[in-house]
């Protein structure tokens, strides 16, 4: 999905943390969360579509929603995880 170089270099917009790809676990429970109506981003926005894939901060603290193969990686729109 996303080059392994690619991912090296990925950092977190709001602190610089290393990304990493999610794990198909973290996938299902964030797509469950969605559909539930209990997933929201930084700005308090409830998230209505579910992700395809996401990349996650190496502490796990948040994520970035990856669609149709396109990672989001604005600050405001990272999904707290916590």
């Amino acid at each position: 999905m996303i080059d392994p170089e690619l991912l090296q270099m990925l950092r977190c917009p709001i602190d610089g943390i290393p990304l990493q790809l999610a794990s198909e676990s973290v996938v299902a429970r964030l797509n469950e969360a969605i559909a539930q109506g209990e997933a929201r981003d930084r700005m308090d926005q409830k998230l209505t579509d579910p992700v395809d894939a996401a990349l996650v901060t190496a502490d796990g603290r948040r994520g970035y929603p990856i669609r149709h193969g396109i990672p989001t990686l604005i600050a405001d729109e990272a999904i707290v995880l916590e």
